[in-house]
């Protein structure tokens, strides 16, 4: 995929829109479209890699209520001719068809290759990846089982999303005791993840969100000669850090974004 001299590529990640109140997620919802409708200009794609939601299910005739001027913007931006990709994350995993119908935007359940400009990118979520919590693995497992989705579509809406919401805020607090400092190379799992990707083949960028601290690291990358170094750049969330990535057709940078 070539990215046009004055286009640009942006990755987000990490919303969570309907936590921890109504009041603080409509005042991010609203500094994340007013963001949007600044890179709409420039921007050749978008990929919002999940967890846009802090819970999201879609049941056959129902969708969750609220964020619509976060959806409103979104079709904007496609009906535009800007591609958006979203990957799926542990909070809004049970995504079905539709962002796809509605917003045109292809939705991925589990992370992907890319190739922009001759940069090889490996993007997901990143929950699940790396060695380690077993526990949630397993979870994970049983949660994107067909029966399980089918059990919990048969609960009246107001029940589902009302227990949903519980849990959700429960995961929430327990992963931001994780969140609030790097660390270390040999404990972050997904630079461990990373690198035992890089003995397989080579990328030139491993970008995910899910961990919700802004990284970028350079990654060893021995086995490939005359490369330049490969790195793992996480996104952050819009909950503290308003983070996001963008590449400009040769490079990636982290940014941060004031309004």
């Amino acid at each position: 995929m070539q990215i046009l001299s004055d286009k640009k590529t942006y990755f987000l990640s990490d919303f969570h829109l309907g936590a921890p109140d109504y009041e603080s997620s409509l005042a991010r919802e609203k500094r994340i479209v007013k963001f949007l409708d600044e890179i709409k200009s420039n921007a050749a794609q978008i990929f919002i890699l999940g967890d846009l939601f802090d819970f999201w299910y879609e049941y056959k005739k129902v969708v969750p209520k609220g964020f619509v001027r976060m959806l409103g913007k979104l079709a904007e931006l496609t009906d535009s001719g800007i591609n958006i990709h979203f990957f799926v994350g542990n909070h809004d995993m049970w995504m079905k068809d539709y962002f796809k119908k509605e917003l045109n935007i292809k939705v991925y359940y589990h992370p992907e290759e890319f190739e922009l400009n001759g940069k090889k990118f490996f993007i997901g979520h990143g929950d699940g990846l790396g060695p380690g919590d077993r526990r949630y693995k397993f979870i994970k497992t049983v949660f994107r089982n067909r029966i399980s989705k089918w059990m919990f579509g048969i609960l009246h809406p107001g029940l589902g999303i009302g227990i949903a919401d519980y849990f959700s805020s429960k995961s929430r607090a327990a992963a931001e005791k994780t969140n609030e400092k790097f660390l270390g190379e040999d404990k972050e799992w997904l630079i461990i993840f990373s690198k035992e990707m890089l003995k397989v083949k080579h990328y030139d960028y491993f970008i995910f969100g899910h961990r919700h601290l802004p990284i970028d690291f350079k990654l060893n990358d021995p086995e490939i000669i005359g490369t330049d170094a490969t790195r793992y750049i996480n996104l952050g969330d819009w909950i503290k850090y308003n983070s996001y990535a963008v590449f400009d057709g040769k490079n990636v940078e982290l940014k941060f974004y004031h309004n």
